[in-house]
């Protein structure tokens, strides 16, 4: 039995670079030797939680007890501090977005390839119950077909803290959230992308957009409507999926919601007219109670590595990386088509 013990070190000892702490501590063979950070106050938190603090990211990187760098700084300068933590001989892990763009993220898989080193990024939110429940009722076919899928975060705060108001920092909600819904959408479906719309919304006057809706169809005719806001006081729901046979809500991370389908031992009943305002309607009738069946959401019981005890059985040889470079190259890419479309006011088609 392999009892190496990988040590890490924490650049960027923010809310994120803290949370991490968290997420190794279960993790029998990884641990959280230093952090750096170019903010005083972090480093002291940093020394009062114990751990080792550096002077300098050089420091971090000729630290020959170092095996793993976690980057958790702002995201515009994530591609210099990877590329020279890789090329120093460290495997490295970083938060998302992992770069503003595809190239960037491509010249640092390039010097991970040549370096024989292990590099990916905290896509974190693939194991989020919500996610992980919408994609079994879709692989299960609960719904049949799955034809539109609808998925949103939605709150009433604003852009948080100070740098992701900022487009050089590559701040902006599309970065931010976006990244993850957009993640998760593509690990939903095999098919190829055919076409993208998008509108950003610039309400709170930043620099950068406080929300976005995209409109994203693929190649086998599935459609999706992405959305993030933050100045959202009533929230629409979570996960809105819906199917051939039937239709799913999830509401929010708690995991309220229904699953409703068309009973298949009953025949079709004709619906009867309703008051609907100053008429009547058949179309929007509601169905009876006979011909549909309602469920209850149930999260999956789906056993998987964490991310961390993925990537400690990636470097022994014994697993596949949870979060694979083409994946995220292909999100990176879909984000810069919704800056485009959003930009110039357009459709574009292209196969993603």
């Amino acid at each position: 039995m392999n009892n190496r013990i990988y040590n890490i070190a924490i650049v960027g000892f923010g809310g994120m670079g803290g949370y991490h702490c968290q997420l190794i501590e279960p993790v029998s063979q990884i641990s959280v030797i230093g952090v750096y950070d170019t903010v005083e106050y972090r480093m002291e938190l940093g020394k009062e939680a114990g751990y080792k603090t550096y002077a300098s990211l050089d420091a971090v990187l000729t630290d020959e007890l170092v095996d793993i760098v976690l980057i958790a700084t702002p995201n515009d300068v994530h591609k210099d501090i990877a590329i020279q933590a890789l090329q120093a001989g460290k495997h490295v892990i970083c938060e998302k977005p992992v770069t503003i763009t595809s190239k960037d993220f491509n010249d640092i898989v390039k010097v991970a390839n040549q370096e024989k080193r292990v590099f990916t990024v905290h896509q974190n939110r693939r194991w989020d119950e919500d996610f992980r429940t919408a994609k079994d009722i879709i692989d299960k076919k609960t719904l049949g077909e799955l034809f539109h899928l609808e998925s949103r975060v939605q709150g009433a705060n604003g852009i948080p803290g100070d740098w992701r108001q900022l487009k050089d920092y590559g701040g902006g909600m599309l970065l931010d959230w976006g990244v993850h819904l957009l993640d998760q959408l593509l690990q939903i479906t095999d098919s190829q992308i055919e076409s993208v719309a998008a509108n950003l919304s610039y309400i709170l006057g930043t620099e950068v957009d406080d929300g976005f809706t995209s409109y994203i169809t693929f190649k086998d005719g599935l459609t999706a409507l992405i959305e993030v806001g933050t100045t959202n006081y009533v929230k629409l729901p979570r996960w809105y999926l819906k199917g051939t046979e039937g239709t799913a809500v999830i509401r929010d991370w708690d995991l309220s919601g229904e699953i409703i389908t068309r009973n298949p031992d009953v025949a079709h009943i004709e619906p009867k007219p309703i008051q609907a305002g100053q008429g009547l309607t058949k179309t929007m009738a509601p169905p009876s109670e006979q011909s549909t069946l309602k469920f209850a959401i149930q999260k999956p019981d789906l056993e998987e590595q964490s991310f961390y005890e993925n990537f400690v059985s990636v470097l022994e040889g014994k697993s596949e990386i949870a979060i694979k470079n083409d994946e995220v190259n292909r999100v990176l890419v879909l984000i810069e088509t919704i800056f485009e479309a959003a930009e110039t006011k357009s459709v574009i088609h292209r196969s993603i």
